[in-house]
């Protein structure tokens, strides 16, 4: 049974890697930022609000984490997702927990060029989103996402390709 976690901040990488992952290894595909994002649309919120809605309602973040859980026992998978390692740490699933790093600036330019936009809005909502984020964890799971402790393979993407980064995932498997 192959279990694949891949973490990291908002224009990171994330999802360019895990996809290519996922073919490579012939995985299940599983995104839980888009599963997120699907939430935050069906409430009419942009992500920040919808962020801020959470910190208020916990049920939200738990019904999503459930299903994750859910995904990570059923094995073969490859799971994309901010908080990905840390449920298959505190859920004993045996995992390739996989985080992904890059400076703020270069995360933010990735963004731009995904999403378009001015640069210093971006970077505030980057920083905004983050910082709600981190203290949900916290308060919620008494997750410090800070705490690189639990990952197998840790990669700073700023200056690699996509396609180095996977090799180098590959090479801990």
């Amino acid at each position: 049974m192959t279990v694949v976690t891949v973490s990291g901040l908002p224009g990171t990488g994330k999802t360019t890697v895990a996809q290519l992952l996922q073919k490579r290894l012939g995985l299940k595909y599983v995104y839980s930022g888009e599963i997120f994002r699907s939430l935050a649309k069906k409430h009419g919120m942009s992500l920040e609000r919808f962020g801020a809605f959470c910190e208020e309602h916990p049920e939200v973040d738990k019904e999503l984490d459930d299903y994750q859980v859910q995904v990570l026992k059923q094995g073969n998978v490859l799971l994309e997702g901010r908080i990905a390692g840390w449920l298959a740490v505190r859920n004993r699933v045996p995992a390739l927990k996989v985080l992904l790093t890059a400076d703020v600036e270069t995360r933010v330019g990735r963004i731009i060029k995904r999403e378009s936009g001015d640069y210093a809005q971006r970077r505030q909502e980057i920083i905004t989103r983050e910082t709600c984020e981190a203290a949900r964890y916290k308060k919620f799971y008494n997750i410090d996402v800070n705490d690189v402790s639990i990952y197998d393979v840790i990669v700073d993407t700023a200056h690699l390709t996509p396609e180095e980064i996977v090799e180098r995932v590959v090479s801990h498997m």
